[in-house]
């Protein structure tokens, strides 16, 4: 094969592998504005930091890009929807370096598959940073006199999910928030009459073909119906994070790790 060739093919595998790394390292700020009726008037504006899928990836010496972006960022409370651990490597620091910085604002989380995978080592140290782990459960969460309610489920990737018993703790008619690390939690959320539910779990499929979307997502296969974005039932909106990082494969293409604030407002109108 003639030289020039050779060099094409270089050229072309080394534009490749930057754009992957490009794509696997450059973090975003994804911004949603969640409409949600009988908001308390002191939540209105109310902004939800949400952080999933980690995977035990840093971002620079000990998360010090990624932390350096959140601390530029106005929010009220961190939600972490679980799989801050690689079952391929399931190294707890990298996730905890991350999380003790997330200090001065309540932050709860739930747990995905690759903490139960890996026996949940990071349930000590989380609760010990002030962490509150809502695995089944539910709590107020206050502002300014009034509350909403923050339902969590443990991983329903891996069926451990129990949303009638969390929702049974709900005894108003405050908004629901439910935090779930996985998508298929949103028929039962539709059902619990739940107004905002925040899952990651999916990577955005990891490879996004444009104007198709993901090919393939875990618990959902080809073709996935939830993969990534806004879905809507209802009074229910569920809104799908990529996430940091990746789990089989260490590829991202038309995809990049993100962070997401989700704020929330007075709805207008009514709701079928």
């Amino acid at each position: 094969m003639p030289a020039i060739y050779w060099a094409a093919a270089l050229l072309g595998l080394t534009v490749l592998i930057s754009y992957i790394y490009i794509e696997r390292y450059t973090v975003i700020v994804r911004k949603y504005t969640i409409p949600v009726r009988n908001l308390p008037e002191g939540f209105n504006g109310y902004t939800i930091l949400h952080l999933t899928d980690l995977h035990g990836k840093r971002f620079g010496r000990r998360q010090a890009r990624l932390i350096r972006l959140i601390r530029n960022l106005n929010y009220h409370v961190v939600v972490l929807t679980g799989d801050l651990v690689n079952k391929f490597w399931p190294d707890i620091k990298p996730a905890m370096e991350l999380v003790k910085k997330l200090t001065g604002r309540p932050v709860y989380f739930v747990p995905g598959n690759h903490e139960w995978v890996t026996g949940f080592k990071a349930k000590e140290p989380l609760a010990q940073f002030g962490v509150r782990i809502i695995d089944n459960k539910a709590e107020k969460l206050f502002q300014d006199g009034s509350h909403i309610w923050i339902v969590g489920v443990d991983d329903p990737h891996l069926g451990r999910d129990r949303l009638d018993q969390a929702v049974a703790a709900v005894d108003d008619s405050a908004p629901r928030v439910l935090l779930a690390h996985s998508p298929g939690i949103f028929p039962g959320a539709v059902r619990n009459q739940i107004d905002l539910v925040i899952v990651g779990h999916t990577h955005g499929g990891q490879v996004r073909i444009p104007l198709l979307g993901a090919l393939v997502v875990p618990g959902q296969g080809l073709f996935p119906r939830w993969d990534y974005g806004i879905y809507k039932t209802g009074r229910t909106t569920m809104v799908i994070s990529c996430g940091l990082g990746e789990s089989d494969l260490p590829i991202r293409f038309n995809i990049k790790p993100e962070v997401v604030l989700i704020t929330l407002v007075n709805a207008k109108g009514k709701f079928s």
